[in-house]
């Protein structure tokens, strides 16, 4: 690893830290990747024991590395789940396992629907709906790619909101109270565009959720939930 960490500001060991998380942000290091050994580090690094030793701890606290004795330190594996039936908010959910939840807004405007969409929202061919591609992360490594539709009829501000501050399920169950919910789960190889985003193998499929919501009599949105099949589980228990 090279990495000079003179030219920067900061505590020595803060400043790995920053690298190491950007290593795996920009997927150079993926789940399962092995970090050189500490006594590597500090012959590389020039600095001290007691700086890497702080770094790789502080990261393992945070749940961005695995550090096995006698065996090594990994980037850690990030094993999402989720509520099949189910409202919630991802970023929740994230920050209930003392994650940082972070969010990559592709798209967020208005768009003319094709047949299949305009099919799924019951809205004629051709109208208009808001459209948002936001790509959700656990601890700045992508678990889900949510490519959402939204009938302005029944929320016509989504297009002004920034989902960085917030996510488009917290904003519609606020302004859009929820009346049905439609799921269906498929699982299918993802577009290269996707794959892209999840930072997936060519190989890698997904797990989909197919999401529909009612609100005031209407279909309020549909989503395609795109969710790593590595990495990510659906799971619920209920009483008959």
């Amino acid at each position: 690893m090279t990495v000079n960490l003179e030219n920067e500001v900061g505590p020595k060991y803060q400043r790995l830290k920053t690298h190491i998380i950007a290593r795996i942000k920009d997927g150079d290091w993926s789940p399962a990747y092995q970090l050189p050994s500490e006594h590597e580090l500090v012959n590389s690094l020039q600095v001290s024991r007691m700086t890497v030793n702080r770094a790789l701890r502080e990261l393992a606290n945070e749940g961005y590395l695995t550090r096995v004795p006698g065996v090594g330190t990994f980037v850690a594996e990030i094993h999402s789940r989720s509520h099949f039936l189910e409202i919630n908010n991802i970023a929740d959910e994230v920050r209930e396992r003392t994650h940082d939840y972070s969010a990559n807004v592709i798209l967020n405007r208005r768009d003319k629907l094709n047949s299949e969409n305009a099919r799924r929202i019951q809205l004629p061919p051709g109208s208009y709906a808001f459209h948002s591609i936001i790509v959700h992360e656990e601890n700045h490594i992508p678990i889900q790619v949510e490519d959402r539709y939204v009938n302005p009829q029944v929320v016509p501000g989504y297009g002004d909101v920034d989902f960085t501050r917030t996510t488009p399920t917290e904003y519609l169950l606020e302004v859009a109270p929820l009346q049905e919910v439609e799921h269906t789960v498929q699982a299918r190889m993802p577009s290269a565009r996707v794959r892209k985003l999840l930072k997936l193998k060519e190989n890698e499929p997904c797990l989909i959720l197919l999401r529909r919501t009612w609100s005031m009599g209407k279909i309020a949105s549909v989503a395609t939930l795109y969710h790593p099949g590595n990495r990510y589980e659906l799971s619920d228990h209920f009483k008959a």
